[in-house]
């Protein structure tokens, strides 16, 4: 049985590398593998040449033992992923009959001809492992060479087609693969940085062999992944509990919004609809975004009333029931006005949680005392309203403003009606 101690990525497309496509491809799979266990040393892209293919499939071979290639197996000539690992692996090819069944059967069903180039993707390496594809032509497959330790993996490059191929077909597959069961946990965080974080908990990441514990920075946030090896899946559990025990235990703790929650987002719709309440939001810099991102979640129509882009001032007042006075005072980007906005958007839509967004997302229309990334938003619910204040900085990117300033709304409403 061949032992997978380490894995790479290697990317095939010549879009990929003019920057006409972004690798979405090997973000998701590195996700996958991490939540398996396998480490993953090395990425890279090639373009659609089967001389610089072999040469770089050729290299990481000889530093993994498993390697992952996505993309570079449709129908078209210049797609050549298949035939270039093949050659290397001292395969011949074949034409796989039942998948050329399922490929016609794809087209008949859809009223569309299938053309010659299209059984292409029907051949084969010989002893290749193929995956079946429900959402495309182009099956994947595994090519296995227990004498040398080494497996390639080939999967189509469409998201699309990639992201379930990998979850429902790959992830079995590679479990069968490791004698002990590896289970990981993703530790949701808001609020604290990454380095923060990884101060505080350091001698923990450490001194811990099993589970064993990991940051990850996104955009204003920080996952942690917990992961466990043992011998079934209960045991990776509960050892995966006890570290998240200790984790929030610390500091940390306090900004721990879920355990593989998924986003900000997700976490509170879910909480919205555990205590069957509904949410309002009434946005001025983020232009929709905390709507967007809410209803983003699947379930979010049981828990959003509406939401309303108060961008002018006039609209403000008209709609939100922010007064003028506030305004003339303390201007748009105010908690004043950010607190009225709250109050006015849950009373316009009857909902029980409002939130609001008000700032200076930029790059131009800031001031001394407002600069770019000044932002405020503001949460109302019974009993308890609340106003936060975020210096973003004035070099951030408008979309890094925007996007942040959301989040923070989001999590602003969550710890509400947690805590209420």
């Amino acid at each position: 049985m061949i032992k997978i101690k380490n894995s790479e990525i290697l990317s095939v497309g010549t879009e990929l590398l003019l920057g006409d496509i972004v690798n979405t491809d090997a973000a998701y799979v590195a996700r996958g593998l991490a939540a398996l266990g396998i480490n993953l040393y090395h990425q890279g892209v090639v373009g659609d040449n089967p001389e610089r293919l072999e040469e770089a499939l050729t290299l990481a071979l000889g530093r993994s033992d498993l390697v992952i290639l996505t993309g570079g197996l449709g129908p078209t000539y210049d797609d050549l992923t298949k035939e270039t690992a093949a050659r290397l692996m001292g395969r011949s090819m074949y034409l796989h009959e039942e998948s050329l069944e399922r490929m016609r059967a794809r087209f008949a069903n859809r009223g569309l001809t299938m053309t010659e180039n299209n059984k292409k993707q029907a051949l084969m390496p010989e002893g290749a492992v193929v995956f079946k594809n429900d959402y495309g032509t182009a099956p994947g497959l595994a090519i296995e060479d227990e004498e040398k330790g080494k497996i390639i993996i080939m999967l189509p490059g469409p998201p699309r087609e990639l992201e379930p191929m990998f979850d429902e077909v790959v992830v079995p597959y590679l479990k069968k693969f490791s004698e002990r069961v590896l289970l990981s946990k993703t530790v949701n965080i808001f609020g604290m940085g990454e380095s923060k974080v990884e101060t505080v908990l350091k001698d923990i990441m450490l001194n811990s062999k099993n589970p064993t514990l990991a940051p990850y920075a996104k955009d204003g946030e920080v996952l942690l992944r917990v992961t466990a090896s043992g011998e079934n899946e209960p045991e990776c559990s509960a050892m995966c509990d006890e570290m998240i025990a200790k984790i929030r235990e610390t500091e940390v703790g306090d900004y721990i919004y879920g355990i593989d929650a998924g986003s900000l987002e997700a976490a509170l719709v879910n909480e919205l609809l555990k205590q069957g309440k509904t949410i309002a939001a009434a946005e001025s810099c983020t232009g929709g975004y905390v709507a967007k991102r809410i209803t983003n979640v699947s379930g979010s129509s049981s828990v959003i009333d509406g939401s309303i882009v108060t961008y002018a001032n006039r609209i403000k007042e008209k709609f939100v029931g922010v007064s003028h006075e506030t305004l003339e005072r303390h201007g748009a980007v105010s908690p004043d006005t950010a607190l009225q906005m709250a109050r006015g958007v849950r009373e316009l839509f009857g909902a029980d949680v409002g939130i609001s967004t008000t700032g200076v997302a930029g790059p131009t229309g800031g001031t001394p005392e407002k600069p770019v990334g000044r932002v405020y938003v503001a949460v109302s619910c019974d009993n308890h309203e609340e106003v936060r204040e975020l210096t973003l900085g004035e070099r951030a990117t408008r979309e890094y403003i925007r996007f942040v300033s959301a989040s923070h709304a989001l999590d602003l409403a969550r710890r509400a009606i947690v805590k209420n």
